[in-house]
């Protein structure tokens, strides 16, 4: 394992993404029209509600940004199969300044006739991010939903309960310390949302920055 997937795999890599993770959701429901730009299961319920009540214009609204998020996991698989043996880079700096790109993009699209638009792209870049970053120190995580962090976390306790093996112990503390940091960052997304308005995901943008260049470095 090369240095530069060691360090992608890294905590501190993970509390980074995670923090953006948790930003980005705040960022599309608050300023964006109340839409989930991470984890899709929200907008298939409510796909699913507006459909039910033949309020097709709205659920096609939810169905956007699941398309969009499949695209983002297709082109990162495209993007690690193409750079996966390259020398010079790893495919994953290449998928986080793609990140970084749209998300500058986002930041300058108006406020409602384009939120649309915006949350799609969102969507776009957390797949992107979460089909990306999926390990932790060995052990399978994400960094833009809790649902299966809580779990794995909950699971690991579990197993050092029975065999009082302390990798286990570090394993849920490591996963809690991601849903905690997830958490952070929408507290921070929610609190900057009222005063930067659209700009806020900029924010976002400026703590990928960090994590793109601790993986050049």
């Amino acid at each position: 394992m090369n240095s530069k997937k060691q360090i992608s795999e890294s905590l501190f890599i993970g509390i980074l993404l995670s923090l953006a993770g948790g930003f980005l959701d705040a960022y599309t429901y608050l300023v964006r029209g109340a839409v989930f730009a991470n984890a899709q299961t929200g907008n298939m319920v409510l796909m699913g509600i507006y459909f039910a009540n033949s309020n097709f214009l709205y659920a096609f609204r939810y169905f956007i940004p699941v398309l969009a998020f499949i695209l983002g996991v297709i082109l990162s698989e495209a993007i690690k199969g193409k750079y996966k043996a390259s020398p010079s880079i790893h495919w994953r700096q290449i998928t986080v300044c793609i990140e970084l790109i749209v998300i500058i993009i986002v930041a300058f699209l108006p406020k409602n006739d384009y939120d649309m638009l915006a949350n799609v792209l969102v969507s776009f870049v957390c797949s992107m991010q979460v089909q990306s970053f999926r390990k932790l120190n060995g052990n399978t995580y994400a960094t833009t939903m809790c649902t299966g962090n809580l779990r794995s976390a909950t699971e690991e306790i579990i197993n050092y309960h029975k065999t009082k093996d302390t990798a286990a112990l570090k394993a849920s503390l490591q996963y809690f310390i991601i849903i905690g940091i997830f958490i952070v960052g929408a507290l921070l997304g929610g609190l900057l949302c009222g005063y930067f308005g659209i700009y806020t995901i900029l924010f976002a943008a400026a703590i990928l920055f960090i994590a793109l260049l601790l993986m050049f470095l």
